[in-house]
């Protein structure tokens, strides 16, 4: 009994091991079993929270992307293509140790 972990140190432990309330996650709502989101990108997307206790849904999205971008909070300005400077050139010649010459 002397070497039992205190319960306090157990809850914090148990605490840090546990999925945090809040979290969020996308599921297909496309037929068959759950797969990899690769698999399908455009099917719709249930968005889900987990309220301690059971995932509760919150809203649908269109499609992978859109529920990429919701869970990560990226704004549709955040989503726009930064143009590349037109004086940058990616396989122009130079002296890189994996350069042939």
């Amino acid at each position: 009994m002397a070497d039992d972990e205190p319960l306090e140190q157990w809850a914090a432990r148990r605490e840090r091991r546990l999925r945090p309330v809040g979290e969020r996650r996308a599921v297909a709502l496309g037929a068959g079993p759950q797969q990899a989101a690769h698999i399908d990108p455009a099917a719709p997307r249930l968005i889900a929270e987990w309220d301690g206790y059971q995932w509760q849904p919150v809203t649908t999205v269109d499609n992978y992307a859109a529920a990429q971008r919701l869970l990560h909070g990226i704004t549709d300005e955040a989503a726009q293509i930064n143009p590349i400077a037109s004086g940058w050139r990616p396989m122009a010649k130079g002296t890189g140790r994996h350069r042939k010459s």
